[in-house]
């Protein structure tokens, strides 16, 4: 093969591998999740770019990716309590990126937005809401801490970023605080206990007292109704007859005793003869 021809072809197979390099560069594939940003020769593009496959122009526009699906992040945060406590925060923040925002915040803020815009906020809003409680009331009282939190936070970011939620996950105060704090809970614990126990006596107490009373009326309903009524004594012994006649025996002529006995009792056996 001449030196031409091999030229010739070393030529063509160049044109060749410029056109596959350059149909590479000219298309793009955004993933499920991600918006793409255009940046050509250092300008970036107004309108993102869907999920997806898509063209460009080659070698001189590319394409980043930037999520729109919901994230997560770890943050630690250092507060002080109305009481000048130091209180340590471990908390987790879910956010995501609006679509419509995702050229903007390509454009304003470097790098991942959290680190830029969320974080300092959130530090911020903390530091604003465990300013106005006690160590202990921030113990106490975190589902309120992070729900003012949170709402301070949205407020502070605006519609750029949407901050979902906060989860705190620990706050950790000094050893001694701690210890203090659990002190005073047991000793709160007891004294309601104490106060259940004297509530449950003086129940007990009012309860006794309640059916003393009734007991009282009552004796004293039966006497009057005795009193106004006497044929009700016989009226009582009527219904409660059984039906068999008594048998009245004498105790003898110097003895005062008289037993009843009912007719169904078998008869006295005689006494022995001597």
């Amino acid at each position: 093969m001449s030196s031409y021809a091999l030229a010739k072809l070393i030529g063509f197979g160049l044109i060749i591998l410029v056109l596959i390099v350059a149909a590479a560069q000219s298309t793009y594939v955004v993933q499920p999740g991600f918006r793409g940003v255009q940046v050509t020769l250092g300008k970036v593009s107004e309108q993102f770019k869907p999920e997806g496959f898509g063209t460009k122009a080659p070698f001189v526009s590319h394409i980043l990716s930037v999520p729109v699906r919901q994230l997560t992040r770890e943050l630690n945060a250092e507060c002080y309590s109305s009481d000048l406590q130091q209180v340590a925060i471990r908390l987790r923040v879910l956010y995501r990126i609006p679509e419509t925002a995702v050229v903007k915040i390509f454009q304003d803020y470097a790098g991942d937005p959290f680190d830029s815009l969320i974080a300092p906020r959130i530090q911020e809003a903390l530091k604003e809401v465990t300013a106005l409680q006690s160590a202990e009331q921030i113990v106490k009282k975190r589902e309120e801490i992070k729900s003012r939190a949170l709402a301070s936070v949205k407020t502070k970011v605006g519609d750029v970023l949407y901050v979902e939620d906060i989860v705190l996950e620990n706050i950790t105060l000094s050893k001694e605080l701690e210890a203090a704090i659990e002190s005073k809970m047991v000793q709160e614990q007891e004294a309601a206990k104490a106060r259940f126990t004297q509530q449950k006596s003086q129940i007990e107490a009012d309860t006794v007292i309640i059916k003393a009373k009734g007991e009282a009326e009552a004796i004293r309903i039966r006497g009057e109704a005795l009193r106004d009524t006497p044929g009700l004594i016989q009226l009582q012994i009527v219904e409660k007859w059984d039906g068999k006649a008594p048998l009245v025996i004498s105790g003898g002529e110097n003895s005062g005793t008289n037993f009843i006995l009912p007719l169904g009792t078998p008869a006295l056996a005689p006494a022995a003869k001597k």
